[in-house]
């Protein structure tokens, strides 16, 4: 072997019997851990992201230098980047809200008090499948959603009273959604009247003024919707299922907050209100 590596004997067996170096060990505990959570994250997590988490666990880590693990890893982020935005139907002759969010997306804080809303579709191979979602805006939270087969008034409605039992929020609390007929709905406006919420509505065709729902559908697209081509709505409401619960609003981190996931900031804010009771 070593006539073929044209190495001498005596270098070989000093290879054989040098320890490795702190350097290389500390690499390799970098490699194992950042592959951990590149495969944890279904191959979503790119360099700064696996760099927060790995600062979490005390490592000294530079994105740069994640980056070069990756890259000799042969591991890079499956999330794709093509997305256009979507706006349900406006043109009726319902009842507007005044818009009373007006793009202040950071006046929230405390949990459940205002939460922003969506519809957005997904192709598969059977046909399209929507999602309808409640986003708490403090906390970024999916608190809410309802696939179904068409963008019906109960759609928005099954989704809001799934928030609704989960959270629990007071009386007060902003709703801000589009001007989509579901939400301007005699049925949605009632029921939103029932939980003592303020309705709170966009301007006509500003898909700016519901900006971080519309951001959230565009990271479900392009962290999963996008990866994958649903044969069938089952497969999507399967996947769809794992990626809300388990992934999203439990592990994936966000930088507004803190690199802390939804769930993991929901905990510590309440925490942290106790403490100082």
């Amino acid at each position: 072997m070593c006539q073929v590596l044209k190495v001498s004997r005596s270098g070989y067996y000093k290879w054989r019997t040098t320890p490795r170096s702190e350097q290389k060990k500390r690499k390799e505990v970098l490699a194992k851990r950042i592959e951990y959570h590149y495969y944890d994250s279904d191959g979503i997590y790119g360099s700064p992201k696996i760099t927060n988490e790995l600062r979490k666990e005390g490592h000294r880590v530079g994105v740069k230098t994640v980056g070069r693990i990756m890259r000799e890893k042969g591991i890079r982020s499956q999330a794709t980047v093509k997305f256009r935005v979507q706006t349900t139907d406006s043109k009726h002759s319902l009842p507007i809200a005044h818009n009373w969010l007006n793009q202040h997306f950071n006046v929230c804080t405390r949990p459940n008090q205002v939460w922003v809303t969506d519809i957005t579709y997904i192709r598969t191979r059977q046909g399209m499948i929507y999602l309808a979602s409640v986003m708490d805006l403090f906390t970024r939270k999916i608190v809410g959603w309802q696939l179904g087969t068409r963008m019906t008034v109960d759609l928005v409605l099954d989704a809001l009273k799934y928030a609704y039992a989960a959270q629990k929020p007071p009386k007060g609390l902003i709703h801000h959604s589009d001007r989509g007929s579901q939400y301007a709905s005699a049925e949605y406006r009632e029921q939103l009247k029932t939980y003592h919420m303020i309705r709170s509505m966009s301007r006509k065709g500003n898909c700016y003024d519901n900006a971080c729902i519309e951001s959230f559908h565009s990271i479900l697209k392009r962290e999963l919707v996008y990866r994958y081509k649903f044969q069938t709505r089952q497969e999507a409401q399967q996947r769809i299922y794992w990626y809300l619960e388990f992934f999203y609003n439990r592990k994936r981190t966000h930088s507004k907050l803190g690199y802390l996931s939804p769930d993991r900031f929901e905990s510590q804010y309440y925490k942290q209100l106790k403490r100082a009771a």
